[in-house]
């Protein structure tokens, strides 16, 4: 393989489960081509059952960075709405790393002036803060809601689909021109959320895949590659 093909895009799910790692693949298959590169998702085995509290997050660091300091990948993401490690992570290779929540506000920005953020619990509203005082974007936040629920009945494809959609309608109603779903669990309620909405809604895995998608293209170029000279 050649090109872009032979490049791959790995999203590593920091907590231990394999039925979020499931919806986040299920989220970004519309995205793999035959001529695309590889994406993949992985799980860290040894991180914390799920992302809910500081301890959580702070717990999640050193398993995800040996997960990244062992796998080969052109791009990384880390798939977690609150984006653990970052900056951690970046420090244990020299490759993009990407945080899905910061992908899924830049997403937002460029489709709404204001955005709301659906979170999966109330700690996950400070997590969120931090992102957004590090983007400068706290500016446009309309809003946030936590759910207070589990990433195990996020995953349930009607347990809590119908209090997603209340959310989502108390954010726009508050002025969100945009949603971000704030945690990878409601990735599998996105079509229907925005049909009930009318406002576009962000899954964050696949507004980070496309901005990876991005990446691995555009250091494809000939340009890229130092084949044209400058000028």
């Amino acid at each position: 393989m050649t090109g872009i093909a032979a490049t791959r895009i790995l999203l590593v799910n920091p907590n231990s489960s394999v039925a979020c790692s499931a919806g986040i693949d299920a989220a970004v298959a519309g995205f793999r081509r035959a001529d695309g590169p590889a994406i993949a998702v992985a799980t860290v085995a040894d991180g914390p059952p799920g992302i809910y509290s500081w301890r959580d997050w702070h717990a999640a660091v050193g398993p995800l960075c040996r997960h990244v300091a062992g796998a080969e990948a052109d791009v990384y993401v880390v798939a977690c709405a609150s984006d653990p490690g970052i900056e951690a992570v970046r420090e244990v290779t020299g490759r993009p790393v990407l945080g899905v929540f910061r992908c899924a506000v830049a997403a937002a920005l460029l489709r709404a002036e204001r955005f709301g953020v659906i979170a999966l619990v109330d700690a996950s509203v400070g997590r969120h803060a931090l992102a957004l005082r590090a983007m400068g974007a706290e500016g446009r936040l309309a809003g946030e809601i936590a759910m207070n629920t589990t990433i195990e009945a996020l995953l349930d494809p009607v347990a809590t689909r119908a209090a997603l959609v209340a959310a989502g309608r108390a954010l726009v109603a508050r002025g969100a021109g945009a949603v971000i779903l704030g945690c990878t669990g409601m990735a599998g309620h996105r079509g229907v959320v925005e049909a009930a909405l009318g406002v576009p809604v962000i899954e964050p895995c696949q507004a980070a895949v496309a901005q990876a998608l991005g990446i691995v293209v555009a250091a494809a170029l000939p340009a890229a590659r130092g084949d044209h000279a400058a000028g």
